[in-house]
């Protein structure tokens, strides 16, 4: 089954799903920003692959090879994924955008969902002291 929301099974609301990317100057980089996101769990699926961008730059055209960082989503954490890329992205200006998912394949949806609200989940269940 092919759906681009899933039905919240407690009050019946959708919940979108996103991709968010960005970019970074290496291999190495991206890797450690996918590590980052999806132990956070801000993500359920980070993929990155070479690319080649073109674009101005203080007033510049520049040409320079980058590696593109895809992360899937919900909507509902879009704006802290966005925050804590910027926080752990080494550019001044980072691309950083959102992405709706209009379709995706029912199992796919609850999977990305199911490994996403752990993060509201993570610190409920920790020992004190």
């Amino acid at each position: 089954m092919v759906s681009g929301r899933l039905k919240n099974k407690k009050d019946g609301k959708t919940e979108l799903l996103v991709i968010v990317n960005t970019t970074v100057a290496s291999k190495a980089e991206a890797q450690k920003l996918a590590g980052a996101i999806i132990k956070s769990r801000l993500a359920a699926c980070v993929q990155f692959m070479p690319i080649h961008s073109i674009y101005r730059w203080k007033g510049r055209v520049e040409s320079a090879p980058e590696y593109l960082v895809l992360a899937k989503t919900r909507a509902a954490l879009a704006a802290p994924l966005m925050a804590f890329i910027k926080r752990h992205h080494p550019y001044e200006v980072p691309e950083i955008l959102v992405t709706p998912i209009t379709a995706a394949y029912g199992k796919y949806h609850e999977w990305v969902e199911t490994e996403t609200k752990m993060i509201a989940h993570r610190n409920h269940g920790r020992k004190s002291g």
